[in-house]
C-alpha cells in the first residue's frame, strides 16, 4: 500500500515517498481534564486544540450564573466573550506538542480564567484586536514573545459517539478536511487523499480556509501534525459517565460542543434540544459573530448594541453524541436535526 500510494502520489507531482510513510507512527496521548460546575471535562489533547479551547472556555463561564440568565443576549455575549479569549490563546500558542512547548496546563487553570473574566465587560463586546493576555500569566506572556502571533478549517469532518451496554464510551472525530479532502482519489487504493495542509499556518498574519488565523507554533515542518480544532468529548457526573458529544465544523466543532454542553448543564435541555438549539461562534479573527438561521432577531439586535458585529448563517456542523441517563442508565442516542444522522441502539 505504502509503495503504491507514494508512487501515485510522485506521478501527480507530489513528494511523499515511501520513506515519508515508513516514519510516520500513531501517538497516543493523554487526554486533557477539566471540570464544570462538578461535571468532568474529558477531551482532546494538542494537536488538537479542541479540549484546551473548551475547557478554557467553560473554566471562564464557570464565574457567571448563566442558568439566571437563561439563553438570552446577556448570556451569549459573556459565553462569545469567552470564545474570543480562547481562540485569540489558541491563535498564538497551539500547535504539536512534539515540536512545540504547549502550555496546556496554564491554559485550562481556573486561575487564568478569573483573570480573563476581569477583562470581560457584561455590557460591551471586547475589541478582538485589543485583547491582552491576563499580565499576571508571565509564563504565556514569555511563550507569546517566543512564538509572535501571526493568524479555516473544515466544514466536512466526521463524529460518532458510541457507548456499548456495559457503559464503555468512545467519541471519535474523523476528517479528510475540506470536502472531499484534496479531491484526488488514489486510483489503485480507492480513497481519497486529505488537504490537512490547511490546517498549518501557511503564512504569519494570514487566515486559512476557514478564516483562522494561527501562529509559528503550528508552522509547516518536518514531521509536524496540523493544529486541529476536533473536539471528541466524555463527560463525567460524579465518576459515571454522563454525555458523549461531538461534532464536525472546522473551527466551530469547539463552540458547538461548548453550546450544547452549556445548553445542557447550564439551560436545563434534554440532549436532544441542546442539540437543535441555534449556535453562535466566535473565534477572534476576524471579529465577528456568527449565528444560525433562526436566532431571535431581538436577540441579535441587542448583541449589535453591545458592540458585536453580527453576520447570520444557514446551519453548521452535524452532533452526534449521547446521554446517559443516570438513574436508570438508559442510553439516549442524539442526532442533529441539520443533517440526516440517526441514532441506532443495539
Amino acid at each position: 500500500m505504502a509503495r503504491e500510494l507514494a508512487a501515485f502520489i510522485q506521478k501527480g507531482g507530489g513528494l511523499i515517498t515511501v520513506d515519508d510513510l515508513s516514519h510516520y507512527e500513531v501517538k497516543e496521548r493523554e487526554a486533557v481534564r477539566g471540570t464544570y460546575r462538578g461535571f468532568e471535562i474529558i477531551s482532546a489533547p494538542p494537536p488538537s486544540s479542541g479540549g484546551t479551547a473548551l475547557i478554557e472556555i467553560l473554566n471562564i463561564l464557570e464565574g457567571y450564573d448563566l442558568a439566571k440568565y437563561g439563553r438570552s443576549a446577556r448570556a451569549m455575549h459573556l459565553t462569545l466573550e469567552a470564545f474570543r479569549r480562547a481562540f485569540f490563546d489558541r491563535a498564538e500558542l497551539l500547535g504539536d506538542p512534539d515540536f512545540s512547548k504547549i502550555p496546556v496546563a496554564p491554559l485550562i487553570d481556573k486561575k487564568y480564567a478569573r483573570e480573563w473574566r476581569e477583562s470581560i465587560d457584561p455590557a460591551h463586546a471586547s475589541p478582538s484586536k485589543d485583547l491582552r493576555r491576563p499580565a499576571s500569566f508571565s509564563q504565556l506572556e514569555q511563550f507569546a514573545r517566543l512564538h509572535p502571533s501571526s493568524m479555516r478549517e473544515s466544514q466536512h469532518t466526521t463524529h460518532y459517539s458510541v457507548v456499548d451496554p456495559d457503559g464503555n464510551a468512545v467519541a471519535v472525530t474523523t476528517t479528510l478536511n475540506e470536502s472531499f479532502g484534496s479531491g484526488v482519489t488514489v486510483e489503485p487504493l480507492g480513497f481519497l487523499l486529505n488537504d490537512e495542509m490547511d490546517d498549518f499556518t501557511v503564512k504569519p498574519g494570514v487566515p486559512n480556509t476557514y478564516g483562522l488565523i494561527q501562529g509559528p507554533a503550528n508552522a509547516i515542518g518536518p514531521g509536524k501534525r496540523p493544529l486541529s480544532a476536533m473536539t471528541p468529548t466524555i463527560v463525567l457526573k460524579d465518576g459515571r459517565l454522563s454525555l458523549v458529544l461531538g461534532s464536525p465544523g472546522g473551527p466551530r466543532i469547539i463552540t458547538t460542543v461548548a453550546n450544547i454542553l452549556m445548553s445542557v448543564v447550564d439551560y436545563g435541555m434534554n440532549l436532544q434540544e441542546a442539540v437543535n438549539a441555534p449556535r453562535f461562534h466566535h473565534q477572534w479573527l476576524p471579529d465577528e459573530v456568527y449565528v444560525e438561521r433562526g436566532t431571535s432577531p431581538d436577540t441579535v439586535a441587542m448583541l449589535q448594541q453591545m458592540g458585536h458585529h453580527v453576520v447570520s448563517e444557514d446551519y453548521w456542523s452535524d452532533a452526534e453524541c449521547i446521554a446517559i441517563d443516570l438513574k436508570t442508565g438508559e442510553r439516549l442516542g442524539t442526532s442533529d436535526v441539520r443533517n440526516n444522522g440517526k441514532a441506532v441502539g443495539y
